[in-house]
């Protein structure tokens, strides 16, 4: 199923209803209608929910599993857990008789049955327009919830970490940014599902014609020493994850890599997993992993 999206499509259609004015959500699988503000909203999409709390919304219902720290530490230990990204506990969510959920990436394959028990909307990121598809959500959520001019800050701030980091792009060099997990390496380039760095941000990609897949293109730490990048970065998935085994910085400790540019020049950079795998277009997630690069290139 393909979720790209076009910025118009986030859009809101707003429906006059007697004395009173419905909202139509037109979104990844088609509009929802919002009769009044949303007061018990079931989240299961991370990306979502870190908008949502920045946004100052509470939530309802949120599920269980890998949270980033910066996600948990603000969510009530006692609100209910309603399943997992992949497989919801219908009855806590019946139970908990949301007037909102909200479904995206991970969960959106479970929005037919979702959307039967409430009102549901999937925010789904385009991978295809990355950026304008992320800023849209973050406005579509912050007028669901009457939280526009919040939303509209959030975003100011995002877009001029933006803005300073694709004033440093042009002199970056190539980069190349590496996915691993399990011992093992892939690569992602521009159209993938890091393709945001060279897609929006503008940094010169090491390597062309790589598998956009979501899992990218396998690679060896040879291939890293004949791509030969000025930058390397790294998302580390089992540290995002909170699997053990061995971390990307024991793979990468390899002598075909400490040949590259990019270990040489101390310019290999770590980055949060937990932004860039777990959440991904969350407007906190999105701001602090572009201050991330944009810090590390500033200090390149």
């Amino acid at each position: 199923m393909s979720f790209k999206l076009s910025l118009a499509s986030l859009g809101f259609a707003l429906a006059l209803a007697g004395a009173g004015a419905a909202e139509t959500v037109t979104h990844a699988q088609g509009e929802t209608v919002l009769d009044a503000v949303p007061q018990r909203v079931a989240v299961f999409d991370t990306a979502s929910l870190d908008t949502l709390l920045a946004l100052g919304v509470p939530v309802a219902g949120v599920t269980s599993g890998v949270m980033p720290d910066y996600l948990a530490s603000r969510i009530d230990p006692e609100t209910p857990r309603i399943g997992t990204l992949f497989e919801p506990d219908y009855e806590a969510v019946n139970a908990l008789a949301p007037d909102l959920v909200i479904v995206g990436g991970r969960s959106a394959a479970k929005y037919p049955e979702l959307a039967g028990m409430a009102p549901t909307i999937d925010m789904t990121v385009s991978r295809g327009d990355y950026l304008a598809s992320a800023r849209a959500n973050v406005e579509t959520l912050g007028r669901i919830f009457d939280k526009e001019a919040e939303a509209a800050a959030l975003l100011a701030d995002y877009d001029a970490e933006v803005t300073a980091l694709r004033a440093l792009a042009p002199d970056a060099g190539r980069v190349l940014v590496i996915l691993t997990t399990g011992g093992r390496m892939s690569a992602h380039g521009a159209g993938s599902r890091f393709g945001v760095l060279h897609d929006d941000y503008g940094l010169a990609p090491a390597a062309d014609g790589l598998d956009t897949g979501t899992h990218g293109q396998a690679i060896s730490h040879e291939f890293i020493l004949e791509t030969d990048p000025d930058w390397l970065f790294v998302v580390d998935r089992d540290a995002a994850i909170g699997r053990e085994g061995q971390s990307a910085r024991q793979l990468l400790d390899n002598e075909l890599v400490q040949r590259s540019k990019a270990w040489k020049a101390g310019q290999v950079v770590y980055l949060d997993p937990a932004l860039w795998y777990l959440v991904g277009g969350g407007i906190t997630a999105l701001t602090d992993a572009a201050r991330q690069i944009r810090t590390a290139l500033a200090e390149g």
